[in-house]
């Protein structure tokens, strides 16, 4: 098995190491999914239908999004 690590900036943003956008066939633009279960989490390059379920729910979680949620939750 194969460990590439990357850090966290403080806006928990990273860089997807090289080996792995080779792997998943990244480019700049594209979107990932990550897949979560039992305390494991699955990096993939996002397909169309994964963009179109997020796409579907964006208005339903406007009522988190204010300044007071962003500065309450800002550290997660």
């Amino acid at each position: 098995m194969q460990t590439s690590t990357s850090k966290l900036t403080q806006k928990y943003q990273t860089t997807i190491p090289s080996p792995v956008r080779k792997l998943l066939h990244l480019q700049a633009g594209d979107a990932v999914a990550f897949d979560i279960e039992d305390n494991v989490v699955h990096l993939r390059k996002a397909r169309p239908i994964d963009m179109a379920f997020a796409k579907s729910l964006e208005d339903t979680l406007s009522e988190w999004d204010s300044s007071a949620d962003e500065e309450a939750y800002h550290e997660l």
